[in-house]
């Protein structure tokens, strides 16, 4: 966007209309921090919640018909609705969402509209077949990317490996490191009275 010289610690916003990430230096990412603003860039937040309280119920992850136990889904502006992305050999796979089974988890989930169009977006993870419990983050959009590329760049055979799983294992304890609790959604709604 400039020329400015950009550290190895730095920001990124959302193109909107070609779906890409920007690096941008300080100064460049905070023209594009304005909630509501309609621009063609989005500045990322730096914003971590965790769910304890999500709720997906048994055959819920199947409607959503994501074949694998890890996908991050994001509110595409320029769609009008939420998509759905899972990670693999390739990077990251778009998946057909259906929108009624979306909507039941939504509606069993009402905290989870704090995500921000474009910029954040719900990490979920489920455990293998009937061990351990689903977690949900929201994160920044530029997280999720992240741990695709960390994947693609260790995966092998089939389901990934070892090298995979130990990414992944290691990638949601820094998110769960991040996270803060989210509000409430009644929370939320008695606040902004």
């Amino acid at each position: 966007m400039c020329d400015t010289p950009i550290p190895e610690a730095h920001q990124h916003v959302v193109d909107l209309s070609s779906r890409t990430l920007m690096c941008t230096c300080r100064a460049c990412y905070l023209l594009f921090t304005a909630e509501g603003a309609e621009l063609r860039y989005r500045a990322v937040p730096d914003r971590y919640l965790s769910f304890p309280d999500f709720r997906l119920g048994p055959g819920q992850w199947d409607e959503l018909e994501i074949p694998v136990g890890l996908a991050f889904f994001f509110h595409n502006s320029s769609l009008g609705r939420t998509v759905a992305f899972y990670p693999g050999p390739a990077g990251a796979t778009e998946s057909e969402l259906p929108l009624d089974a979306w909507s039941s988890v939504l509606s069993e989930n009402p905290q989870l509209s704090a995500m921000r169009p474009d910029v954040e977006a719900l990490l979920v993870r489920t455990p293998g077949r009937g061990s351990g419990e689903v977690t949900c983050h929201l994160v920044p959009i530029d997280a999720c990317y992240e741990l695709v590329g960390q994947l693609r760049s260790v995966w092998r055979g089939f389901d990934g490996g070892q090298d995979a799983r130990a990414t992944i294992e290691a990638f949601f304890a820094k998110v769960a490191a991040r996270s803060k609790p989210a509000p409430a959604a009644a929370e939320r709604d008695g606040a902004s009275r």
